[in-house]
């Protein structure tokens, strides 16, 4: 049988990683702001292909007109608003579930994208994002003479 030296913080750092774990997956909403709890996360594909970036968010029951979409500085915002629906007088709701409000997302774009030649269009729910890339050179190699 080895001996092993006994080192007491290496027990203490996986109990520090449990209780870390335990507040992040259970009460994270305490670092959020204020009503980010219940703010709308909607559903995102980002696909690279050899000419674009092509990115799909599912934004079902908005207007083409309440959505925003902003590229600055490689990142990507989309934006949207969904309106409050006024409720019946007298109507007795059992459920209501869906989400009022304004709502965003941004992503980082780590390749260079011709901003100008970018488009979006929005369909049954789907916004689509095109951001054709820019042609990158490949720089050629060379050797320095140290003298």
């Amino acid at each position: 049988m080895a001996l092993v030296r006994w080192d007491p913080f290496r027990e203490l750092a996986g109990l520090q990683g449990a209780i870390a774990k335990l507040f992040d997956d259970n009460i994270s909403y305490l670092r959020m702001p204020e009503g980010a709890a219940n703010q709308i996360a909607f559903p995102v594909d980002i696909k690279e292909t050899p000419d674009s970036v092509l990115i799909k968010a599912e934004l079902p029951g908005l207007k083409k007109e309440d959505i925003k979409i902003n590229f600055n500085e490689n990142i990507l915002t989309i934006q949207a608003e969904r309106s409050k629906e006024e409720k019946e007088e007298g109507a007795n709701y059992v459920r209501t579930e869906r989400s009022y409000g304004s709502f965003s997302r941004s992503f980082t774009v780590d390749m260079p994208v011709k901003q100008a030649e970018a488009r979006a269009s929005y369909q049954e729910g789907v916004l689509e994002i095109t951001l054709p890339k820019e042609k990158v050179v490949p720089r050629e190699e060379i050797n320095i003479k140290v003298e």
